[in-house]
């Protein structure tokens, strides 16, 4: 390993009198990518707040090249050449500007000259894009016009603007396609060889086994250690993030009730073509699809936001035209998105109203809430669904991504609905988390709700489905039993591709 790039020593936060680190620490190396992993809670998300100057810490001490430095702010981070790029990449992007304008941004935005030359903004940028080998990026793009790995691209070629030392990727592929992984990777393996150190952040093993030279693991805010990657194995790495061993139970074979939704020839118009499926009581399907495969867009008609263009939908055995998502509600259908900070939760507001909301009459008489009443409600379902919280009036914003899932399925279980649509439900949780959600599924699915489960992550959905249905370019193009499934039959299929006996007429599939 090359010199010593980073020292964050014996850092500790607290907020009020909850400990949020506990004197953690965390060394990176030139051209080094340094995993850093931890469950939902373990503080991880706050020690990168406190190197990227978000938050000040109380005790401990942070070293560049081995010198003492203090960082109060991100203008502070940046100029010591501390650049973060979130997941939530647009919140850091400008999408009315070009390519060029957002990669000079902190430049011009920070200079005393009133008029900027596009000529030389133009040139810069191409020079910083040019170190990236980056030719497909436009600098005269609109950055509304790239996909979500291009944006990315754009916040890193914006930190070696200012050259940048250490560049943190906060769970960067959690929005992108196995292409895009790809071509963030091989970005990130040219950045390694200009001396670049890399954080990076994910709740993906593979995909932190494939990139990271080293690992440091975090729980319950305390730093437990570090390893090489070589040297280390994905269970090894999980029982460091927990603390025990990660059990999943083998999933029961289900019998089927009574049918509950019929899906017959589908399409809205636009990227969902013809699709065809039906989901029983009691009965988790799966819909399987890498990204832009449509399954977001087929979850949105199931519940009444995009318009159904042709095709019927069937719930309980009546035809059931969903104009809007209170249609849906009414006939007993719900949807945990996959935008849940965005769409499923107010992130701003309380736990309590959070869970409450969808159900808000139940607690009014004419002008007046019974707080009283609504509070129990709200702390039954914080036990029940097993939510970390301090109390329920803890605002959401403050919940571990895991708990703000389990209330954005929490609050649907006072509805008495028969349908529960997930779209991409574990998203940015932690494995620990993912188990608990698989639970609550489960539990809801033996209560005798029907599951459509929609997901591209492949080995959850072998876990959690008793049917598979895979999607490719808006089409459910295969139909799998939980017991002829298997990641590289899925991955086949969401690939655009079949297998052999696919292709014989005498044993076509027709779905």
């Amino acid at each position: 390993m090359v010199a010593s790039l980073l020292e964050m020593r014996n850092i500790s936060k607290s907020f009020g009198a909850v400990k949020a680190l506990k004197g953690a620490g965390l060394h990176l190396s030139s051209g080094e990518v340094h995993a850093l992993l931890g469950a939902n809670g373990a503080g991880k998300s706050t020690l990168i707040k406190i190197l990227s100057g978000a938050y000040s810490h109380d005790e401990g001490d942070i070293y560049l090249d081995g010198k003492p430095v203090s960082i109060s702010s991100p203008k502070e981070a940046k100029d010591l050449g501390i650049h973060c790029v979130y997941q939530e990449v647009d919140t850091a992007l400008v999408p009315q500007l070009t390519v060029a304008e957002n990669i000079l941004l902190d430049s011009f935005a920070g200079g005393s000259g009133f008029f900027v030359s596009k000529k030389k903004l133009r040139r810069k940028a191409e020079e910083i894009l040019a170190l990236l080998n980056e030719e497909q990026i436009l600098v005269d793009q609109y950055v509304s016009q790239l996909t979500l790995a291009q944006k990315q691209m754009v916040l890193i070629a914006r930190g070696l603007v200012k050259e940048a030392d250490i560049i943190i990727l906060d769970e960067p592929t959690a929005p992108l396609s196995i292409e895009e992984t790809k071509y963030l990777f091989n970005m990130v393996r040219k950045l390694k060889t200009r001396g670049v150190g890399i954080i990076f952040i994910s709740h993906r093993l593979p995909e932190v086994f494939e990139i990271s030279d080293r690992i440091t693991v975090m729980r319950d805010g305390a730093t437990i250690g570090t390893v090489k990657t070589t040297e280390a194995s994905h269970k090894q790495i999980v029982e460091a993030m927990l603390g025990k061993d990660l059990v999943i139970t083998e999933k029961q074979k289900t019998v089927p009730g009574k049918k509950l939704l019929e899906v017959d020839g589908i399409s809205d118009g636009g990227l969902v073509k013809n699709a065809n499926l039906s989901v029983s009581r009691g009965e988790i399907v799966g819909v399987a699809g890498l990204v832009g495969a449509g399954k977001t867009e087929l979850s949105r008609i199931l519940f009444g936001l995009t318009k159904t263009e042709s095709g019927v939908i069937t719930m309980n055995g009546k035809r059931v035209p969903f104009k809007s998502p209170a249609d849906a509600i009414r006939a007993g259908v719900v949807l945990i998105p996959e935008e849940r900070r965005k769409e499923g939760l107010f992130i701003n507001e309380s736990i309590q109203h959070n869970l409450t909301f969808p159900h808000i009459k139940s607690f009014s008489s004419f002008l007046f809430m019974n707080r009283k009443l609504e509070k129990m409600h709200a702390e039954k379902i914080i036990k029940d669904f097993g939510v970390k919280t301090g109390g329920s009036t803890d605002p959401v914003l403050h919940l571990s991504g895991g708990n703000q899932q389990k209330v954005a399925i929490g609050k649907w279980t006072g509805a008495d609905s028969d349908l529960y649509l997930f779209d991409e439900p574990t998203k940015g949780v932690d494995i620990g988390a993912k188990k608990e959600i698989f639970d609550l599924i489960q539990s809801l699915a033996d209560q005798g709700k029907g599951i459509l489960y929609l997901t591209s992550e492949i080995s959850e959905i072998l876990t959690v489905s008793d049917r598979i249905l895979v999607m490719y370019d808006g089409m459910i193009v295969k139909e799998l039993s939980r017991e002829e499934a298997s990641q590289e039959k899925i991955l086949l299929y969401a690939s655009g591709g079949k297998e052999e006996s696919d292709e014989q007429p005498s044993v076509s599939v027709c779905i």
